[in-house]
């Protein structure tokens, strides 16, 4: 593949907010967004692919790096089928992809990654606290235990965060996930127009 599609990652810790601002980022013209969670929802279980997927899976097992990356490769190349995504014309916004430096490096002749827009925050409290509440709000009780939620963060510090360091400070652009998802978005939306390569790049085309 030639064309390498024009990215902006939202990255953070579990309960940062990164979901929301993928979402509502990919809802504005010319953004299209994908999440982890999109790429495994999709699978179909019938192909090789989907039935090493549930083989891990049904094992309790993480997938391994280079099926998740097939998988995001399946599922963009069918929204690119399907003109959900029109990568000329596009940009692509990511969150919980990718998940390690491994994916990172595997993605890396696919993605030219503008910037890495990481939702920050260092008190942890704070993030378990607001996890604890979505839980609750969401029904989802297992995720609402306070043991679980820790482990998810010491997860993300061990495994994802260096996924940073990968990318370089240049293109890093730090944010407090604490602040009001309107100025997040703000400061997001903000970014990107001041960091445009050329005005022409944000015009709506024709479809």
């Amino acid at each position: 593949m030639s064309l390498k599609y024009r990215t902006y990652l939202i990255f953070g810790a579990p309960g940062s907010g990164k979901g929301t601002q993928g979402r509502t980022l990919g809802s504005i013209p010319r953004f299209f967004h994908c999440a982890c969670g999109d790429v495994f929802r999709s699978i179909d279980t019938r192909t090789p692919l989907g039935k090493a997927f549930i083989e891990y899976s049904s094992r309790g097992e993480l997938v391994p790096d280079e099926v998740t990356v097939q998988l995001w490769r399946v599922r963009i190349e069918q929204c690119v089928d399907a003109h959900e995504f029109k990568p000329d014309i596009d940009f692509l916004v990511l969150d919980g992809i990718p998940r390690n430096v491994r994916q990172a490096e595997l993605l890396e002749p696919f993605l030219d990654v503008r910037k890495i827009f990481h939702l920050s925050c260092p008190d942890r409290d704070k993030l378990v606290a607001r996890l604890k509440k979505r839980a609750i709000k969401d029904n989802r009780l297992d995720d609402a235990n306070e043991e679980v939620i820790r482990r998810r963060l010491k997860t993300y510090e061990d495994e994802s965060k260096p996924v940073l360091d990968h990318y370089g400070a240049e293109r890093i652009v730090n944010i407090d996930a604490m602040e009001p998802p309107i100025l997040v978005l703000n400061k997001i939306l903000s970014e990107i127009v001041a960091s445009r390569q050329s005005p022409v790049e944000f015009t709506e085309k024709a479809s």
